[in-house]
C-alpha cells in the first residue's frame, strides 16, 4: 500500500501547476473532458495592452521537463525534530535549521510558507568544473517511467537518467531549475531573492531567472568584489563575483541604506536640521514643459532676505518683496521643468530660510537657482560593491575570529549579507537561505536584529554533506558540513551576546533532520493489512509520534512556531493546533481503544473541546478501532458531525 505522498506524486506532471492555475481562473476554458479550449483563453486576454506573440526567446535544455516535474512534487520525507538541541537556549527561538536535502524541504516549506518568505539570500554550487557541484538529485525513476511521465522520447529520458554525477550545464540548470521555481512559490509578492554567482554559470542564470521569475522582475546584476588580487592564474586576474537581484513581482521595493557619520553629504544645519541642496529643476532631458506643462511654472525670489550660507526665500505669489521670477530654464535657455508641482512647492514654503525646505541662491552667471533641502540619511546603493568588507577574505577573517580555521574555502562576509537585508527586509519578515553552508546568513540576521532591534526570523537549509576527507574540518572533529554551520551559528550568538548583553534578539535556533522512511518501514506499508496493523506500533516506532507531528504541522500550513496542545482521553495523548486563519486540528497519531474514543466524543459533545477537523494516523488503527471512531464522530449530539480523515 502507498503512502498519500506517493499517490499524490503519481498524478503529478510537469504542468500540473500550471493547469491548477488555469483551471482556478478561468474554469470557463475547461470543458467536460478536461479539454482547454486556446482559442476562448485567447479572446479573454485579448485586450489592447496585451501582445499575444507566436514567436518568442525561450530557453531549452536537457533536462528542463523533468525540472519542472521535481519543482510539482510533494517530498516523501518525514521532518524530525531535534530534541537535544531544544534547550533553554532554543526552546522558545523561532529560527530553524533544516538538515536534508533542499529541493525537499522546499517542497516541505511550500505547504506552510507560500508567500510568506520576505527575502531570499542563496549562494549556490558554481559549477567551477571541480568538486563544487555534480548533480546528485535522486533518481527515483527509469528511462521508460520518465517517457510515460514526461511525454519525452526514449533518448532523452536514456540521456536524463545518464546525467546523474555530472556537472553539465544542463545538469547545473536541472538541479536549479526546480529549487527556483519552488522558492518563488514561497516569496511574498513585494518580496527578493539575491542569487551569488560566477562567470561559469552567470549567463546560464540569467536566462534561468528570467524564465521563472519573469524578464521584467530582473533588478540589476551587481558586480560584488570578492577578491582583493584576483584570480592570477588566469589571462586576466578576476577579483569580481555578481549578485543577481529579483523581485517577486512589481510589488517589491527595495530599501534605501542608512548612511553611516562619516560619509553623510548633510553639511548644512537650519532650525528643522541637517540638509544638503539639490537643484529642483528636473535635469532629465527627457521631460519639459512640452509634456509636463503643470511643471512649467514661475517661482519668486526674496532678494532682500540672505542668509549666512546665501539663500533667499522663495514664494509662488510675486509682490514688492518676492519680485524676481524664476523659471525652470535649462543651460541653454530651453523650456524644462520643476521635479515637484504647485502643491508640493507650496507645502514647503517657509517666511524665511530657516524653517522650510526650498530655497533660492544666486548663480555665478548671475541668475537664481531654486533648490530643495534634501535630508535624508539614506541612499540608494550602486550596482558596484567593492568595499574590502565584502571580501570572501573578510568572511574568511569572521570565521577565524569565531575559533574556525579553514573549514570553508570561500565564506561570504556577514557584511554582505546585511546590506542585502537592510534593503530587502523589516522588522518582522523572514530571510530564507537553502544553500546555508558556512552559516553567515544566520550570522547576519542576528547580527541586524541585534544592532536595531528587529525580530528577523531565519530558515537555514543545508544537506548533511561529509566534509572533505583529512581536511581542517575533519580534523576538528566535523563530520558533515552542517554541523559547521549550525556550530557557527553557536559561536556567533554567544559573540552577539556579548557585543550587545542587553540585547532581546533572538540567538537561538531549532534543528530539524529530513529523513526517509527506513526500508522495513516500507516494506511493511507495502503489504499493508489493517487486520494486523493495531498495536504493532513499527511504523510509530520508525518515524517517531513528534516526527509525525512536525510533518502533518508543516503540510496543514501551522509553520514550526505553532503550539500544540496535548489532550489527555483517559490516558491517550491526542494534539490539538489552533490557528485562527486556520482553525483547531486534532491529531490522532497511535491506536486508540474504546475507553480513549468514548471521551473523545464526551470532550466533543459537552464543548469541553472543539475541533474543525480530526486527522487519523491510518498505519496505526485497526478496522474496528476506526470504523468505531467513525461511527461516534457521524452521530454527535449538539453538533454537526465530523468525518475524519484518515491518513497513510
Amino acid at each position: 500500500m502507498q503512502t498519500d505522498t506517493q499517490k499524490h506524486n503519481e498524478t503529478i506532471t510537469p504542468n500540473s501547476k500550471e493547469i491548477e492555475i488555469l483551471k482556478k481562473h478561468f474554469p470557463q476554458c475547461f470543458n467536460k473532458s478536461e479539454s482547454f479550449d486556446i482559442e476562448k483563453f485567447r479572446e479573454l486576454i485579448a485586450q489592447n495592452d496585451i501582445e499575444i506573440k507566436k514567436e518568442g526567446f525561450t530557453l531549452n535544455f536537457l533536462g528542463k521537463s523533468y525540472a519542472r516535474y521535481q519543482a510539482n512534487l510533494d517530498s516523501e520525507t518525514v521532518i524530525v525534530p531535534d530534541a537535544e538541541n531544544d534547550n533553554a537556549d532554543n526552546k522558545d527561538s523561532e529560527n530553524v535549521y533544516i538538515v536534508g536535502d533542499n529541493l525537499d524541504a522546499l517542497q516541505h516549506l511550500r505547504h506552510s510558507y507560500a508567500e510568506q518568505i520576505k527575502c531570499i539570500y542563496i549562494d549556490p554550487p558554481y559549477n567551477t568544473g571541480k568538486d563544487d557541484f555534480v548533480y546528485n538529485d535522486k533518481f527515483g525513476f527509469t528511462a521508460k517511467e520518465l517517457v510515460e511521465k514526461l511525454d519525452i522520447t526514449e533518448e532523452e529520458a536514456e540521456r536524463i537518467v545518464g546525467m546523474g554525477g555530472k556537472c553539465t550545464h544542463s545538469a547545473w540548470l536541472t538541479f536549479m531549475y526546480p529549487r527556483l521555481a519552488l522558492a518563488r512559490e514561497l516569496l511574498r509578492d513585494d518580496g527578493v531573492i539575491f542569487i551569488s554567482i560566477d562567470d561559469n554559470e552567470q549567463a546560464n542564470l540569467k536566462r534561468l531567472c528570467d524564465e521563472v521569475f519573469g524578464e521584467g522582475n530582473f533588478v540589476c546584476d551587481i558586480i560584488v568584489r570578492a577578491n582583493s588580487r584576483g584570480q592570477t592564474y588566469t589571462e586576466i586576474a578576476k577579483t569580481h563575483e555578481y549578485l543577481f537581484v529579483i523581485a517577486k513581482s512589481d510589488e517589491t521595493e527595495l530599501l534605501e541604506l542608512e548612511k553611516d557619520a562619516e560619509s553623510s553629504d548633510l553639511n548644512l544645519n537650519d532650525n528643522i536640521g541637517a540638509f544638503n541642496i539639490r537643484e529642483l529643476r528636473n535635469r532629465n532631458p527627457k521631460f519639459g514643459r512640452h509634456n509636463r506643462p503643470f511643471l512649467f511654472y514661475p517661482i519668486y525670489v526674496n532678494p532682500k532676505i540672505i542668509d549666512k550660507d546665501g539663500f533667499s526665500p522663495v514664494s509662488l505669489i510675486k509682490h514688492s518683496d518676492y519680485s524676481v521670477e524664476v523659471l525652470p530654464y535649462n543651460s541653454e535657455g530651453k523650456e524644462s521643468c520643476w521635479r515637484w508641482g504647485k502643491q508640493k512647492t507650496e507645502s514647503n514654503l517657509g517666511d524665511d530660510t530657516l524653517s522650510c525646505n526650498l530655497v533660492a541662491k544666486l548663480k555665478t552667471t548671475g541668475s537664481y537657482g531654486i533648490y530643495e533641502k534634501y535630508r535624508k540619511t539614506t541612499y540608494k546603493p550602486k550596482s558596484i560593491w567593492d568595499d574590502n568588507s565584502f571580501l570572501t577574505e573578510t568572511g574568511t577573517v569572521e570565521m577565524r575570529q569565531l575559533g574556525f580555521s579553514s573549514e570553508f574555502d570561500f565564506p561570504k562576509p556577514v557584511r554582505l549579507i546585511k546590506q542585502c537585508l537592510s534593503l530587502a527586509t523589516g522588522d518582522n519578515d523572514i530571510i530564507l537561505d537553502f544553500f546555508s553552508g558556512s552559516g553567515t546568513t544566520a550570522h547576519a540576521v542576528m547580527d541586524l536584529n541585534a544592532s536595531d532591534n528587529g525580530k528577523r526570523k531565519f530558515i537555514m537549509v543545508q544537506l548533511d554533506e561529509s566534509v572533505r576527507k583529512d581536511s581542517e574540518a575533519e580534523k576538528a572533529g566535523y563530520k558533515t558540513i552542517d554541523e559547521i554551520g549550525r556550530e557557527r551559528i553557536r559561536r556567533a550568538a554567544a559573540k552577539l551576546k556579548a557585543e550587545h548583553p542587553d540585547t532581546k534578539a533572538d540567538l537561538g535556533f531549532k534543528t530539524y533532520y529530513l529523513r526517509s522512511m527506513p526500508q522495513n518501514t516500507i516494506d511493511k506499508i507495502k503489504i499493508f493489512d489493517p487486520t494486523l496493523m493495531y498495536g504493532d506500533g513499527d511504523i510509530i516506532a520508525s518515524l517517531g509520534e513528534n516526527a509525525l507531528l512536525q510533518t502533518w504541522q508543516i503540510k496543514d500550513c501551522f509553520g514550526f512556531y505553532a503550539n500544540v496542545q496535548k489532550i489527555d482521553l483517559l490516558g491517550y495523548t491526542a494534539y490539538l493546533l489552533d490557528s485562527e486563519k486556520i482553525g483547531k486540528y486534532l491529531y490522532l497519531l497511535d491506536g486508540m481503544e474504546d475507553k480513549s474514543i468514548k471521551e473523545l466524543i464526551r470532550k466533543i459533545e459537552s464543548i469541553e473541546l472543539t475541533v474543525d477537523k480530526i486527522f487519523v494516523y491510518g498505519y496505526s488503527f485497526d478496522f474496528n478501532a476506526l470504523n468505531t471512531l467513525k461511527t461516534n464522530l457521524k452521530t454527535l449530539k449538539n453538533r454537526n458531525p465530523i468525518e475524519p480523515i484518515v491518513r497513510y
